[in-house]
């Protein structure tokens, strides 16, 4: 389906969603579920990563991580075009065990924010090829050939370290991913993390980029994106995840994701 400059196609059967885009929309701070992996095609755009802020220009690719926070908007006012390949965590799980070595421990996440490399460009190419024709055996075994060689690309030389965080932190964000759904307070979660409310969101910013309520509105987000493509109405949907009503969860959605959810339940076959 789509709306203007926004192209979703879903592939349940090969855990990948295929966006494509073409739009001038900044993005607030956000997250997503899955592995995220695509190119600029058109323009360049400025983004917060996990590893700070980033620049990607035409022809670079663009990666993320489940669960790290990134926004984006284009540089200098213009529109930018670009594709992304959204894969579920277990599809790069298992790739990710499949690429591991006796010799070193098995990779749990991509380093690149932003890569500006010919052979990767290729790779991803051959990638999305196999991928946008579903079906087919030939693009199919393609695709399962690419992605090792593509993720080799983005883990190589793995630049910084990850963020460290206390662990009262962790235990709140342990609560709010166990259940978003939950009347969690800011008191709650102190308590749980014997930290006063300052500490924790002072903790928790570090940890994860986001403020507790932030980011249990960005859990509350994804469920509402599952809910939403398994089929539910949508308003059904908003009062599962959370959210005062359907409204709400639609101005979040667009915020972040670019598109409506009303789109997200009609994507192309």
């Amino acid at each position: 389906m789509n709306e203007p400059g926004f192209r979703i196609r879903r592939l349940t059967g090969l855990g990948v969603e295929i966006v494509e885009a073409d739009s001038d929309r900044s993005f607030a701070r956000h997250i997503h579920e899955q592995f995220g992996i695509g190119q600029i095609l058109q323009g360049a755009q400025r983004s917060a990563s996990g590893r700070g802020q980033v620049q990607a220009q035409a022809g670079d690719l663009i990666s993320l991580n489940p669960g790290e926070v990134h926004d984006g908007a284009p540089l200098g006012g213009n529109t930018r075009r670009w594709r992304m390949l959204y894969f579920e965590p277990a599809r790069i799980a298992q790739a990710f065990a499949d690429m591991a070595s006796d010799e070193g421990p098995t990779p749990s996440e991509l380093a690149y924010p932003v890569l500006r490399k010919r052979q990767a460009s290729h790779a991803f190419a051959a990638l999305y090829r196999a991928i946008a024709q579903p079906g087919m055996p030939a693009a199919q075994l393609a695709g399962e050939q690419t992605l090792p060689v593509l993720l080799a690309h983005l883990l190589e030389h793995r630049p910084g370290k990850p963020l460290a965080a206390g662990n009262g932190a962790s235990r709140a964000k342990a609560l709010i991913d166990d259940d978003p759904m939950a009347p969690l307070t800011l008191a709650l979660l102190a308590e749980q993390a014997q930290l006063s409310r300052f500490q924790l969101v002072r903790a928790f910013s570090r940890l994860t980029g986001l403020t507790p309520h932030a980011y249990l509105l960005q859990r509350r987000l994804l469920k509402a994106r599952q809910l939403v493509a398994a089929g539910l109405p949508l308003a059904e949907a908003a009062a599962i995840a959370g959210f005062a009503d359907q409204s709400h969860m639609s101005r979040h959605f667009v915020r972040c994701f670019g598109f409506t959810p009303g789109l997200y339940a009609r994507p192309e076959r």
